[in-house]
């Protein structure tokens, strides 16, 4: 045990790695060891050389093996503030949960619960399931939006956590799929059935925002109608990439914005769908679709409120 400076001031440190880590990204168990500390601030002291994995400097994509050696630089970290769990969420989240193995928990997570904390909430569903899960591994596999419903994957260990998602990084792979339904506005032109559009983050007042611009990334979505309402169409929507937004985005371009989008979508059909009683995003990861070590199939209800939604309009 090393001992504090007198001036209290934080020293650099080292941490050996181990299997536990082993294929996790640098800036990943960067902003996992430093908590606290902005992201912004993390991606610099990987930039400048301050952090080093065997007195070396690394890119932020460098992953971890068994024996690295890393420096973590002496930043001073925020203490960590003790954060309240409601039970009553708790046992939403683990009352939805839809498939669990050793390797693998999937839930239908609620409409307005976001994946992490952040932007102004204290929790989200990972820091809420390692309450239950307090000695079991446990990551976010992907993320969907908050105001999104539906599938949800976690690992429930490493190396399940590298291998889903060096499936999510390979686009066109039908080892992985997932399919979500939205209600968008109006009908949907029968001859548009893929949307191949890049998508670039931008911000705007403070908020961030999501564009279709030539300079962003590839970002691919396939829509397929299955129902068509007087002024709506409720669309199956397939993605070959996980851009942030990527579905509302996309039929927002087409001009067929997904209703109860207040984001990107259109107030004056928002407030029609309001008077049928829709108080969210009309987007639910419905499935997933998973080949792993075996064939996995996940499919998550639609929530009572959206079904009640498509009643009205029939």
């Amino acid at each position: 045990m090393h001992s504090q400076p007198k001036d209290n001031k934080p020293t650099a440190s080292l941490v050996d790695i181990t299997s536990d880590n082993a294929g996790q990204r640098i800036d990943n168990f960067l902003l996992s060891q430093l908590k606290g500390v902005p992201k912004s601030h993390v991606y610099r002291l990987l930039r400048s050389g301050q952090v080093r994995v065997n007195s070396g400097r690394k890119k932020p994509s460098y992953r971890l093996a068994v024996g690295d050696s890393v420096r973590l630089p002496p930043v001073r970290v925020s203490e960590k503030k003790h954060i309240h769990l409601p039970e009553s969420v708790i046992n939403t989240l683990m009352d939805s949960r839809l498939y669990e193995d050793d390797n693998l928990l999937v839930i239908n997570k609620p409409s307005g619960i976001p994946v992490h904390s952040g932007s102004g909430f204290d929790f989200g569903v990972i820091e809420v399931l390692r309450k239950p899960y307090e000695n079991q591994f446990l990551e976010l596999v992907h993320r969907i939006d908050r105001e999104t419903s539906g599938c949800l994957m976690l690992a429930k260990n490493r190396e399940t956590l590298t291998r889903v998602n060096q499936l999510f990084s390979e686009s066109k792979t039908t080892a992985l799929q997932k399919h979500y339904q939205a209600l968008v506005q109006g009908h949907w032109p029968e001859h548009i059935v893929t949307v191949d559009e890049p998508l670039q983050k931008t911000k705007r007042g403070g908020e961030h925002m999501v564009d279709v611009n030539c300079d962003g990334s590839h970002a691919v979505s396939h829509f397929h109608c299955d129902h068509q309402y007087t002024n709506a169409s409720l669309m199956n929507v397939t993605i070959e990439t996980g851009r942030t937004h990527q579905i509302r985005v996309h039929a927002s371009h087409l001009k067929h914005p997904v209703a109860g989008d207040t984001k990107y979508g259109d107030p004056d059909f928002n407030k029609v769908m309001k008077r049928m009683g829709l108080n969210r995003l009309f987007l639910h990861a419905r499935r997933i679709n998973l080949d792993l070590d075996k064939t996995i199939t996940v499919e998550a209800p639609m929530s009572p409120d959206l079904i009640s939604v498509l009643e009205k309009l029939e």
